[in-house]
């Protein structure tokens, strides 16, 4: 047994109420259940009960012993004298209140229904991709639909507490930290670090100076990420080097160690030379960005935004001084709905809750409904369950299922495992 499910059977109530009585023998009436406590302090807030013919109304403590009362040292700590029930799994000791007042009673061994503790325990021991694998089908779409609904705020607010920390760090400069962001994006799962790195080495200030000269926005960006520090035999790169070596000294910047930005394992289309010139392309095209973003009228103008490519040299260039067929190198369709997935979408959420306005959280909503499935190995695994994604609305929401819930066994705090333990609640 565990104090985690007995909180699940109180707040729901599943367990038998017919004829309840305390330890004391008296009657008891569960009028209000009352409200979970995520703090320090008794396990639920504002209960209201009905013990012989009095009405009590306070709060409720939960354990598996009653005996584990005074292993917390509950007796010693005045927050715990508004409890008016003590609801444990077994009775093993009669306690008392800081102010002597011996606790009243509700023992739930004898009350629980035994299938339903079982799936429980089975959901924790058993090795399925999620808990619940053999039993989602029992649950109806509506309850799935409403589930991930809130569990695509849940995403969203998670990532929203990143760019709220930084924006404290930036005095709640959006066009900064969007951008250092928007960096990182770029960077995608191996640089991503390096990228934000980069980004913060190179204020956005610094760069708005030159944002109309795609020559010195590139350099700025490649010279800071360590790639223009040698001689080249290439007229294009040994240009760049010029203007950065200007830069460099009139802002007084120090270029990142160019080791830490990765190629190895890298297709060519996602080396990070050709990522930071499609970056660069992005900030000389789009002056005011972020607010640009912001005014978008639909998803289809941000969408818009982002179709960049890289300068004229990279047609025929992964790396300096190295030839290669030409190719035309934009900004491709996964990569562009990877940065509005994980960067947009988070700053228009973010952006709507520090200003008080739904309609940039509702843009936020709607730019995602918009924006195809992920393509990865735990949507491809939710499909094999009968759980489409059908758009990143869905797909976030997915991954935020399994990585928070599933991965966690938290089927307890989860909808739809919710929705199963409850089946046998009902099962004879």
């Amino acid at each position: 047994m565990t104090e985690q499910f007995l909180h699940y059977i109180w707040k729901f109530q599943l367990f038998e109420q017919n004829s309840l009585q305390c330890e004391s023998g008296e009657s008891l009436q569960i009028i209000k259940a009352g409200t979970p406590n995520t703090d320090a302090g008794p396990d639920f807030f504002n209960t209201k009960i009905k013990i012989g013919s009095t009405l009590w109304a306070g709060n409720v403590e939960i354990h598996i012993n009653s005996s584990d009362w005074e292993k917390h040292s509950h007796q010693k700590d005045a927050a715990y004298d508004n409890v008016i029930l003590h609801v444990v799994f077994n009775h093993d000791k009669n306690v008392v209140r800081k102010n002597g007042q011996e606790l009243h009673v509700l023992t739930l061994q004898e009350k629980i229904n035994d299938s339903l503790y079982a799936k429980y325990c089975h959901f924790l021991s058993n090795k399925l991709w999620i808990p619940c694998a053999n039993h989602i089908s029992e649950v109806d779409v509506f309850t799935v639909d409403n589930w991930l609904e809130r569990l695509l705020i849940e995403r969203l607010e998670r990532k929203s507490s990143a760019i709220v920390e930084m924006l404290e760090r930036h005095k709640n400069d959006w066009a900064e930290v969007f951008y250092i962001f928007l960096a990182r994006n770029f960077g995608f799962k191996v640089n991503a670090e390096p990228m934000e790195l980069l980004a913060k080495s190179l204020p956005f200030s610094v760069i708005g100076k030159h944002r109309d000269n795609l020559l010195q926005v590139e350099a700025l960006l490649l010279g800071q990420a360590g790639f223009l520090e040698e001689n080249f035999a290439d007229d294009y790169p040994n240009q760049l080097k010029k203007e950065y070596d200007f830069l460099k000294n009139k802002f007084k910047l120090q270029p990142l160690d160019k080791s830490l930005l990765k190629f190895l394992r890298l297709r060519p289309p996602n080396f990070p030379t050709i990522r930071i010139s499609q970056l660069a392309n992005l900030i000389h095209r789009s002056s005011s960005l972020f607010s640009k973003i912001i005014e978008a009228k639909n998803s289809a103008a941000i969408i818009e935004l982002f179709q960049v490519e890289t300068s004229e040299y990279w047609r025929t260039h992964y790396v300096f001084d190295k030839h290669s067929s030409e190719r035309k190198k934009q900004l491709g369709e996964s990569a562009v709905n990877g940065i509005l997935i994980n960067t947009v979408a988070p700053f228009l959420f973010v952006y709507g809750q520090q200003k008080g306005e739904d309609v940039f959280k509702t843009n936020a909503f709607k730019l995602l409904e918009n924006l195809p499935e992920e393509k990865n190995a735990i949507i491809n695994r939710w499909k094999e369950l009968n759980i489409s994604a059908r758009d990143a609305y869905r797909s976030q929401a997915l991954l935020q299922l399994k990585n928070e819930y599933c991965n966690a066994k938290k089927c307890l705090h989860c909808a739809i495992g919710n929705k199963i333990l409850r089946f046998s609640q009902n099962d004879k």
